[in-house]
């Protein structure tokens, strides 16, 4: 067998062409192992209905015992109720519509009789095996229960107990440093709401409870209403365009390109030129703010210059007055909970009413100098940076721990 050495954070694993049961990747002490055993999932796992851990009152607390479910939110809330919890730990809670699953470590109550409880059967590694499913493709297409008659009758390759052991502890120490990331991501956040909070004005007042040092003499800030401060305050284009989609031409921005800071342009659609000339007086220029009127209504980022001369689908367009209101400074505004204030008075019920550019024209501002609002802009940019940092790191940890156990695993039949 060929074999070669690679790297990965720190653990040594050694390269196989080997095909069938045996991993790509193996560590040194098991490559002389041979193949992995094949066992049906029922025969390592037995699993527990939840009705017993099911949780009475659904209005949860910010602090108790955990009420979980198997899906991407998995902590719903906290319970005060201290019966009938959870405690045969770790175990893996399992969807059984959905076949979503997360690994568990300590005590809890579920919401949903629909979760499935598995604790292995004999000796092996809890861990392993929960990454173990988390590889398997499949298709849950219909709405009925699939543990009990698919699920728990597949097919599945398993390794030593030992290098279950040496496997599930390498992944579980790449998580623990993907959660402390995680852990600074959310402090960087808050660090940011906190700060917006103080450098904004709030509740009706006409200065921040905080200023930098060179603008604490300036008095408070100006008070007016947007379309004061803005060239042009209209909706993008707004007649139907579907006919006029492209594989390539001119970017049209949806209300779902627009996140809190930044337009997202991973997901576009492009028309055709000849249409898009038709709403000439609708292109977009580089300061421009776009806010969403679906979605998440109130949501607004400023257009990078890249993108000027792009179109908009039925967003609101803001053109800044720049000799008097900075764009940047404007969007951090908007998205305060200051700028927010407007967009939720518009709720009816539990609904939320569309803002049009009329109504949009007459949101209250208020604004320090040009100078203020740069120094606030800048702060808060250079925090964002920061917090946009921190995900990519997030995200480069969690694609090398998927390339990792695309290794550390045998390949998987569809």
């Amino acid at each position: 067998m060929q074999q070669r050495e690679t790297m990965s954070k720190n653990k040594k694993f050694i390269r196989s062409k080997a095909e069938g049961l045996i991993p790509e990747l193996r560590f040194p002490e098991f490559v002389n192992e041979g193949k992995w055993q094949e066992k049906i999932l029922e025969d390592v796992l037995e699993y527990e209905r939840p009705d017993n851990y099911i949780v009475s009152d659904t209005n949860y607390h910010s602090e108790g015992i955990p009420v979980l479910t198997a899906n991407k939110s998995f902590i719903l809330g906290y319970t005060n109720e201290d019966f009938d919890i959870y405690k045969n730990l770790p175990a893996i809670i399992f969807d059984d519509f959905t076949v979503d699953s997360k690994f568990v470590d300590f005590p809890f109550k579920v919401k949903s009789s629909a979760i499935k409880i598995l604790r292995p059967k004999n000796k092996d590694d809890l861990r392993f095996i929960y990454e173990l499913i988390s590889q398997i493709k499949f298709n849950a297409k219909e709405h009925k229960r699939y543990y009990i008659s698919e699920y728990q009758k597949l097919k599945l390759s398993f390794p030593s107990i030992t290098e279950q052991q040496k496997i599930a502890s390498c992944l579980s120490s790449l998580d623990e440093v993907i959660i402390a990331h995680s852990q600074k991501l959310e402090l960087l956040k808050d660090h940011k709401k906190g700060l917006m909070q103080n450098l904004f004005p709030q509740g009706g007042e006409k200065a921040p409870k905080y200023r930098f040092k060179e603008f604490e003499k300036d008095g408070q800030w100006e008070e007016t209403v947007l379309e004061n401060i803005s060239s042009k305050i209209m909706v993008g284009i707004a007649s139907a365009a579907t006919h006029a989609y492209r594989k390539s031409g001119i970017i049209l921005f949806r209300n779902q390109n627009i996140k809190e800071g930044y337009l997202d342009d991973k997901d576009i659609i492009f028309i055709d030129r000849d249409y898009e000339k038709e709403h000439k007086n609708k292109r977009l220029k580089a300061g421009d703010l776009l806010t969403a009127r679906t979605g998440y209504p109130g949501t607004t980022c400023v257009v990078p210059e890249k993108h000027e001369g792009s179109q908009s689908f039925t967003t609101l367009i803001t053109r800044p007055k720049s000799e008097i209101i900075n764009s940047t400074f404007l969007c951090y505004y908007i998205n305060s909970e200051t700028g927010q204030v407007f967009f939720n008075s518009t709720k009816i019920g539990g609904g939320q009413k569309n803002v049009n550019a009329g109504s949009l024209a007459k949101m209250p501002i208020v604004y320090p100098s040009i100078k203020e609002q740069q120094k606030i802009a800048s702060c808060l940019s250079a925090l964002d940076e920061l917090i946009t940092a921190q995900a990519e790191k997030i995200e480069q940890l969690k694609l090398h721990k998927k390339g990792l156990m695309q290794g550390l695993f045998p390949k998987m039949n569809d």
